[in-house]
């Protein structure tokens, strides 16, 4: 297959190798999104499946920590696959990460159980999502370097924003695929088994990806870098150990990926978990919300992909962190009112307050043959699962004891069952009722939140290409990207759930994204400048803010 230049005039329309490399590229990461977010989707029922029962908060907690290991795992993929990517090529790397990607999806759809194997079941399961950590961390560093060393000068947002648009449709074929399963079975069967088919389906996908790719060649920049001899020897001493470049890495850490992964994560992971798990809305019409409003945001990748080539990256991106940051507080409780106002209302009827002594109050992240529940755990649990918020009133000396006061009434002592009767006797709705639900409020309010993504997230690829000279590009670009969204935002789920269950809030979990969101802000106003305009073939952004630090 032919190259292509980097000369080409703007709006003269991509050619057919143009079209192939972005179809290309784009294609085999949006299976490699699917694979990774197929756990992400189904994380809640998967608390059944691999944990033990007893504490479903403690359960779904677990769930979100396994499925926030294969973030964290994700910036060691990306120095491990972005010094391979910078000494031996983009495109070779990028073929094996989606090969260690679709096996390990594969396998999760033959695991066992906890009711058949015992904790044998999560520790596989956390094994294969280091697996798919790993490869991720490695396969987005050179699916946008690859279509950015491919593409005009003046298009290079335009270009690489088709690649942003992958982890949304990845995201969206998961809905999908699982949406169908769950609709065409039964609940029962689905739980038994049909819950491995999207997991299987991966290896058709798989195929088909490898396939794709093997058509492609070695980038012109890359392959005329190589042949001068101007390759680096040591991509990730150069990265990361060596001024100025490593503070770089680190300012476009926190100054651009930090607050972009959490706005990404919020606007749709987030924001389902919101509607299943608080609002009690059903699996299908949260599946559907979801996915409609990604439908409606994805062209707005490109679109904001295409005005980074006319007005800078840097302005675009700080601009979504900075009006999220402004408005999650209000769109969320907007949600709420919107989609369970029959909640809303028992919420403001009925203020709740749990007397016990919060030293016998625990927080268990991950659960194991080490944790031991209290009875203050117990009623904490029961009350976040009701979606409610709550007050807590220390009560020093009081042991075990634990009381519900629900309103004007008060229960004494920890009893579910007491429990339960006191919040039907109070008429507290146990699930969305779908006559009630504003459905184009709703929509509106998640789509407003999928164009926040869009804004931070369909121009940083080129912002990240533009700022790193080719020789390190794929490691130096690799490692901030994976800690913002790996560390900052796939962490977000976990940390805003044990937010919730420590303080009893409902809406606190917004104040990590909030706070993350408000630092990109002040950093990248502060001590980035925008990189569009770069030639990425002899310079970079890295060389252009210390010109103009100096």
């Amino acid at each position: 297959m032919a190259t292509m230049t980097q000369t080409s005039a703007h709006g003269a329309g991509m050619t057919s190798e143009e079209k192939f490399v972005i179809f290309a590229s784009s294609l085999g990461t949006v299976f490699e999104w699917y694979d990774f977010y197929l756990y992400a989707t189904l994380a809640p029922f998967f608390a059944a499946l691999f944990f033990p029962p007893g504490n479903d908060t403690a359960a779904l907690l677990s769930a979100f920590a396994t499925y926030a290991a294969g973030f964290l795992v994700r910036p060691f993929g990306a120095l491990i696959f972005g010094r391979i990517g910078d000494l031996v090529g983009r495109k070779y790397t990028f073929l094996v990460t989606i090969m260690v990607m679709g096996a390990s999806t594969f396998l999760v759809g033959l695991l066992p159980t906890f009711s058949q194997i015992g904790w044998t079941a999560p520790v596989l399961l956390v094994s294969l999502r280091l697996c798919q950590g790993l490869a991720l961390g490695g396969e987005y560093g050179g699916a946008a370097t690859y279509v950015a060393e491919h593409s005009r000068p003046d298009e290079r947002g335009y270009s690489t924003s088709f690649i942003q648009t992958t982890a949304t449709l990845g995201f969206f074929l998961a809905l999908v695929v699982i949406g169908v399963c769950r609709v065409y079975m039964e609940a029962k069967m689905f739980a038994d088994w049909g819950w491995r088919i999207p997991f299987l389906v991966s290896l058709i996908l798989l195929i088909f990806s490898v396939y794709i790719r093997l058509k492609l060649n070695e980038t012109p920049i890359f392959q005329r870098m190589k042949e001068e001899g101007k390759g680096s020897k040591a991509p990730l001493t150069e990265s990361f150990f060596r001024y100025p470049n490593n503070k770089y890495v680190l300012l476009a850490l926190l100054g651009a990926t930090a607050g972009q992964g959490v706005v990404w994560y919020t606007g749709q992971f987030y924001a389902l978990f919101f509607l299943l798990i608080t609002l009690k809305l059903d699996f299908i019409s949260s599946y559907v919300l979801i996915a409609v409003s990604l439908i409606i945001g994805t062209p707005f990748f490109i679109f904001f992909g295409w005005l980074s080539d006319r007005i800078g990256r840097l302005k675009i991106i700080l601009a979504g962190c900075a009006i999220a940051v402004i408005t999650y507080y209000p769109l969320f409780m907007g949600l709420t009112h919107y989609v369970n106002p029959a909640v809303e209302r028992f919420a403001n009827n009925n203020p709740i307050t749990l007397r016990a002594d919060n030293s016998t109050c625990h927080l268990h992240i991950f659960v194991g043959p080490w944790s031991k529940f209290s009875n203050c755990d117990r009623a904490q649990d029961f009350v976040t699962k009701l979606g409610l918020s709550f007050q807590k009133e220390n009560v020093p000396g009081a042991g075990d004891k634990v009381d519900l006061v629900l309103g004007g009434n008060r229960v004494d002592g920890w009893d579910q069952a007491k429990w339960q009767a006191a919040f039907n006797a109070a008429n507290y709705p146990a699930k969305a009722d779908l006559n009630n639900v504003n459905w184009v409020m709703a929509e509106l309010i998640l789509v407003i939140m999928v164009i926040y993504v869009t804004m931070v997230y369909g121009p940083i690829a080129a912002f990240l290409v533009e700022m790193f000279p080719t020789k390190i590009r794929y490691t130096s670009m690799s490692l901030p990207y994976h800690i913002g969204n790996g560390w900052f935002g796939g962490m977000l789920p976990l940390l805003a759930t044990a937010i919730v269950a420590a303080t009893g809030d409902i809406y606190a979990g917004l104040w990590y994204p909030m706070a993350v969101a408000a630092m990109t802000v002040i950093v990248g106003s502060l001590f980035l400048r925008d990189t569009r305009g770069v030639d990425i073939t002899s310079g970079s952004g890295v060389a252009m803010q210390s010109r103009a630090a100096a």
